[in-house]
């Protein structure tokens, strides 16, 4: 079942600050629909930086990096270090999500 927007809003707030997640952990076997409910996203408190490719990339380019550095969140080069700064998001219920396939 493809998670409702509520949903995917309520996982990405659930990342903790200095902490990045993929689109496919937020909405697993459909991570474009986590990209398209963020690019729709107007809500200021909604943080939509820490939500990365999976390879670490950027889908938002430098502000994004300027936003996860002030984070202090870890990159190699151009890409966050998944090792280092990858967390789970909670499911809407507050339970942790497990990785996505």
């Amino acid at each position: 079942m493809t998670p409702t927007t509520a949903d995917i809003l309520a996982r990405v707030r659930s990342i903790p600050a200095g902490r990045v997640t993929t689109y496919g952990d937020i909405c697993p076997g459909a991570p474009r629909r986590a990209g398209a409910v963020l690019a729709r996203c107007e809500d200021a408190k909604v943080p939509w930086q820490r939500v990365v490719r999976a390879d670490g990339s950027l889908a938002k380019g430098e502000r994004q990096r300027r936003l996860l550095e002030a984070e202090a969140v870890p990159f190699r080069g151009a890409r966050v270090d998944m090792r280092v700064a990858w967390a789970p998001p909670a499911d809407h219920d507050g339970s942790v999500a497990g990785p996505a396939d």
